[in-house]
């Protein structure tokens, strides 16, 4: 998937461009059918499917006091807008000029455009004048038709949405989040230094840089490590380690990566929460945090 920052250079494209608009934080089902769309169409056009998204997330420039925890960093959101197999992605840099464009002339910075997805309750355009019905209205006009993705709904009937998702992150419940998501809850990241506490315990982890804001609840989960695009089964200590009296309890991510040895500082690797083992809690002394450790790793074992 390329990535294109402007419009301008999506204009340049000699193919019929066939494009999904969208803020997509989380890139849950909702977003999935809207850029779906955009490229299943573009397939039987022979033409090239694009995904339009923004960074920064809008609101973290309208509204910074209201802004929500991101539930994908922006790296993930484009490794995860890739895996749906678009072609290219626009990436617009959210700033306030650009938050001055009216509605319509963005529309017709679009109008190269053969044809446009959005979903119901997309909003663009100063002052968010922009919707769906002025895109179908101008669409005429400008030379393009509009397709507009109405909200997806759960099995029982729950609408999907980014604030849905985020909800049921923040409180834990990661089985109604991947229903939201299609796929388990997951957090890309970097690898960093940490102060080598797992490896005295004999338990070496990888402290993780997620660049990300929306965690689950302190705790104990059992998960999946891509590393390299390799899965291995892991373990995630979510938390401020309250059993090491003296050291910053700062809350951090780390992962003990079962049955393996690389040296993997500075690498991207994602991991996936599957299911929660324990809470956080503080242990009489390092030898039963260790006998603890080993009972996780046994049960993240049998759960593969």
């Amino acid at each position: 998937m390329r990535i294109l920052r402007t419009l301008a250079e999506l204009a340049t494209e000699k193919s019929s461009v066939y494009l999904a608009i969208g803020v997509f934080d989380g890139v849950h089902l909702g977003h999935q059918r809207v850029i779906a769309q955009a490229r299943d169409v573009a397939r039987q056009a022979t033409g090239i499917s694009v995904a339009l998204t923004f960074d920064p997330h809008p609101i973290r420039v309208l509204r910074p006091d209201q802004a929500p925890v991101l539930l994908t960093s922006t790296a993930h959101k484009l490794a995860l807008i890739q895996q749906l197999g678009v072609d290219a992605c626009v990436l617009i840099n959210f700033d306030n000029a650009f938050a001055t464009t009216p509605a319509e002339k963005f529309i017709e910075q679009i109008a190269f455009c053969r044809h446009v997805c959005v979903g119901t309750r997309f909003h663009f355009g100063h002052n968010r004048t922009g919707n769906p019905a002025l895109l179908e209205q101008l669409a005429p006009r400008c030379g393009f038709t509009v397709t507009e993705i109405k909200p997806v709904l759960t099995p029982d009937g729950e609408m999907i949405s980014s604030t849905a998702v985020r909800q049921h992150i923040l409180t834990g419940n990661l089985d109604r989040a991947a229903v939201m998501l299609g796929r388990p809850f997951s957090i890309l990241g970097t690898v960093e230094k940490g102060d080598g506490v797992g490896r005295q315990l004999g338990f070496p982890t990888a402290n993780l840089n997620s660049h990300h804001e929306a965690f689950p609840p302190d705790g104990v989960y059992a998960t999946n490590v891509i590393v390299a695009s390799q899965t291995f089964t892991g373990v995630i200590n979510l938390g401020r380690r309250p059993t090491f009296e003296g050291r910053s309890h700062q809350r951090v991510l780390e992962v003990h990566i079962l049955d393996f040895d690389r040296d993997i500082y500075g690498q991207e690797i994602e991991v996936i929460f599957h299911q929660k083992l324990r809470g956080e809690q503080k242990f009489e002394s390092v030898a039963a945090l260790k006998t603890q450790i080993t009972a996780d790793i046994a049960t993240a074992r049998s759960l593969r």
